[in-house]
């Protein structure tokens, strides 16, 4: 089980989305507005293909830091894929879907927490 606070994991899978060129990568601290998890990371992607190099690069991130992955949603051809770590939710969408659900408006309340990509 990794060491690190929720914010660190966090700012580490926003930097794995990050590095496979997601787009609009939005950290939200949830622990003031629900009780099932503490930090929501949401990107959005331009094709599939980008989609799931993104899921990949944030699954290879969490396992080195040895968090454990609690479910996967969405396949190859869904147009979201949310990765449960319970203290923090990956959400990966197309930018489609993104703008449909548009959870940061859902959670607006919600504190945005700023992360800089690695140089």
């Amino acid at each position: 089980m990794s060491k690190l606070s929720g914010k660190d994991l966090a700012i580490a899978a926003a930097r794995a989305m990050d590095d496979k060129k997601a787009d609009n990568v939005q950290i939200l601290k949830m622990s003031d507005v629900m009780i099932e998890t503490d930090f929501f990371v949401i990107c959005s992607c331009t094709s599939f293909p980008q989609m799931q190099a993104v899921a990949q690069s944030v699954l290879d991130q969490m396992a080195k830091l040895d968090v454990p992955l609690k479910r996967q949603e969405g396949r190859s051809d869904n147009h979201w894929i949310l990765l449960d770590y319970g203290d923090l939710v990956a959400h990966i969408f197309l930018e489609s879907e993104r703008e449909y659900y548009n959870l940061e408006k859902l959670w607006a309340d919600a504190e945005r927490i700023p992360f800089q990509a690695d140089e």
